[in-house]
């Protein structure tokens, strides 16, 4: 077994698996340790927990697989070894495979996202699933593939898809949890500061309009309704958050009081 330094250390996290059912993902003849080990880290990082080993190449338990599953032992410690395919499928009612290129097969093809989005749903019917990734040099081979339901392959730039073994199962991974992931894809990050109605806009604009008025800025007057307009479009492209209108309103302030010390042209 591994040595007491890389099993159970101070950064080992807390994982146990989900739930209900979720994909088990199956390593077949894994040739690397490292990859075994990375591999864990990337499950972790998706949420996954259930790995089964097919004939890893050196044999199984593997200290350099704790060494570089940055603290994922528990994936490591409950993964399961078995002989061939076939055994480790045997309890399984649904087997995902991966491949690079799908030939002379007739079988339902799938994105990582499609496949993902898939599992979740088979999960969520109380069926077990399992994902196939093949050895590192050359991936699954066509008898492997072979008990396999549905084939899954990433749609990456064709003149490069080369994956190590963990970048294919974290994209995977990534996939699969934020299916349901409720992040927002997109938001503005405000640091606690609420963003300015409408009308606190409108507030500043009519000061800052005002105070360039003052200064000679929006002249000649021909010129001044599309210069007020752009400055418009400018402020109201975006979410201005309140402190921002706070602090544009003191540069103003500035602004005016400077050209009070200085002689206003409008109080002459």
């Amino acid at each position: 077994m591994p040595d007491a330094w890389t099993r159970g250390g101070k950064d080992a996290a807390k994982l146990q698996p989900v739930p209900g059912e979720s994909p088990i993902v199956v390593l077949v003849r894994p040739q690397l340790a490292d990859n075994i080990g990375t591999t864990a880290r990337a499950m972790a990082n998706g949420g996954l927990f259930h790995l089964r080993l097919v004939a890893p190449r050196d044999g199984w338990p593997q200290d350099r697989a704790w060494r570089t599953a940055s603290g994922a032992d528990a994936i490591l410690e409950a993964a399961q070894v078995f002989p061939d395919v076939p055994s480790a499928l045997a309890d399984c009612h649904r087997v995902f495979a991966t491949c690079p290129r799908p030939r002379h097969m007739i079988k339902p093809l799938r994105t990582a996202r499609a496949a993902a989005e898939d599992v979740r749903e088979i999960n969520g019917r109380g069926l077990r699933c399992a994902v196939m990734f093949g050895p590192e040099r050359a991936g699954l081979e066509a008898d492997d593939m072979a008990h396999a339901d549905t084939l899954v392959r990433y749609p990456l730039n064709p003149a490069h898809m080369s994956l190590n073994l963990a970048q294919a199962v974290m994209i995977f991974a990534y996939e699969w949890w934020t299916a349901t992931e409720p992040t927002a894809p997109r938001k503005l990050v405000t640091n606690g500061t609420p963003v300015a109605t409408k009308g606190l806009l409108e507030g500043f604009l009519d000061r800052l309009i005002s105070e360039l008025d003052a200064s000679g800025f929006l002249e000649p007057e021909k010129k001044r309704a599309n210069m007020v307009r752009n400055l418009r479009h400018w402020f109201e492209r975006g979410e201005v958050t309140e402190q921002e209108l706070r602090t544009l309103h003191g540069v103003v302030t500035e602004l005016s009081q400077g050209r009070m010390r200085r002689g206003r042209p409008d109080l002459d």
